[in-house]
């Protein structure tokens, strides 16, 4: 993408930071280009091109930290950078736990991965992508409308570096196609969407597919109605079941324990989901969105079950959470390099069932299946759960019925112990999860 040697511009940046009295730094440079092709009507609407370059350091004096961002990568602005962030960070606050990996805590695995998907899309074919999902969602009787449909292709280059001696480059592009389409009948509309991202055009369904699935989804919507309050079986629908496992992920990350606020602080070793479930974090999947040879601190990773035979093995610590805990750092620190690290996983999933959602629905009788959530509210110390929704009810007796205004509820402790994985997964995303089936949720509707 450039023929200028940005690692070497970045290690210059970190030696002038050690320099000028900076007993650690770390640092990243992220180049990215991209084009973004949107169609209304059968006709092009707008065609838009991103080329971006910025740069992130971060700075210690002992266990003081700052960190800075630009995109001025001239000599005289990184020199500028430099002094701000140096001069913040001898008037920051310490921070105990604070600090980089050691060299010896360095991640050995050099093996490459697959990031890279499709070269430069194009603006016409992206253009003829658009127009196809568009022209599908349009022929699906009951839609009035789409808002807008798009396709883009996109790509990114980031060089990272340390003062421990970390560092590392990293290519890879990205492909997408989306749109959202409005039904009508009697006046009423519903809007609905469907929409791909990956590395390779090849991986995910034709955009004649996207659009298909857009425009049934909102025509399936017209006529909702409100649900009586009730007690019942939900089934949240794959579209959003990714919301639980990232709300149970929140919850075992190692900066919640360390604080004390985590309705799963005591449950280390224990059961918490039934017997027979994984939770899978796989870190070197090829062209996979989360894919990483190291986490955000340059500490190995590897394929981990989070959660074996429904019992969960481990925390998610970064280096600031492990010390604070006194335990060691185990690959799960989110992108740092010139910011403090947060804690993230990379291709994570919840394998399938052994039994399809509509099996599922079937042997419950009368369920609720949610296709859309609104603001989820949780209460981090005790895991109280509930969230507004809209979906379909099924009445036990084969009536399909859209419904909306809904709102849930439950505890995340007793539902992931009653959770059901269906077998509809679908691989599409950094967190893969199949429809989950609760029974006895708390339904609140009119």
């Amino acid at each position: 993408m450039t023929d200028t040697d940005y690692g070497q511009i970045l290690d210059q940046v970190i030696e002038k930071a050690r320099a000028a009295g900076a007993t650690d730094a770390d640092g990243a440079i992220d180049r990215s280009t991209g084009v973004d092709v949107s169609v209304r009507n059968g006709q092009l609407e707008t065609i838009e091109r991103d080329d971006s370059m910025g740069v992130a350091l971060r700075c210690f004096v002992g266990q003081r930290q700052a960190h800075v961002s630009g995109s001025d990568l001239s000599s005289e602005g990184l020199d500028a950078m430099i002094e701000r962030c140096v001069k913040m960070a001898k008037i920051a606050p310490e921070d105990k736990y604070a600090g980089i990996a050691t060299p010896e805590e360095l991640s050995p695995d050099d093996r490459e991965l697959n990031f890279w998907g499709d070269d430069p899309v194009e603006p016409e074919v992206l253009e003829v992508e658009a127009l196809q999902a568009e022209a599908a969602a349009r022929a699906i009787p009951g839609v009035k409308d789409v808002p807008g449909a798009g396709s883009s292709w996109s790509a990114s280059e980031v060089w990272l570096a340390a003062s421990n001696g970390f560092r590392a480059h990293k290519r890879a592009s990205l492909s997408g196609v989306g749109l959202s389409a409005i039904a009508e009948r009697d006046g009423v509309m519903e809007r609905d969407y469907d929409a791909w991202t990956s590395r390779r055009r090849a991986d995910r369904p034709l955009p004649e597919a996207i659009g298909r699935e857009a425009g049934e989804r909102a025509v399936a919507r017209l006529g909702a109605e409100k649900l009586s309050s009730q007690k019942a079986a939900v089934i949240f629908d794959r579209r959003v079941s990714s919301g639980l496992i990232g709300a149970f992920i929140s919850a075992i990350s190692g900066s919640a324990i360390a604080r004390g606020t985590s309705f799963l602080k005591d449950k280390l070793g224990q059961q918490v989901f039934r017997s027979g479930i994984n939770l899978i974090d796989e870190p070197f999947l090829d062209y996979g969105l989360g894919s990483r040879g190291f986490d955000g601190e340059g500490r190995a990773v590897q394929d981990t079950k989070i959660v074996e035979d429904g019992v969960l093995t481990q925390w998610l610590l970064n280096g600031p959470s492990a010390r604070q805990l006194g335990l060691k750092p185990n690959g799960f620190a989110s992108p740092g390099f010139g910011d403090p690290p947060g804690i993230s996983t990379s291709n994570l999933t919840l394998p399938a069932g052994a039994e399809t959602p509509e099996a599922l629905i079937s042997a419950a009788g009368k369920a609720l299946q949610i296709t859309e959530m609104f603001g989820p509210s949780i209460n981090p110390n005790t895991g109280d759960y509930s969230v507004g929704v809209s979906g379909f009810w099924h009445d036990g007796e084969g009536n399909r019925v859209p419904v909306s205004e809904i709102t849930v509820a439950d505890n995340l402790i007793e539902m992931f112990a009653r959770l059901v994985p269906a077998s509809d997964l679908e691989m599409r995303g950094r967190t893969n999860v199949p429809s989950l089936m609760i029974e006895g949720m708390t339904i609140a509707g009119r």
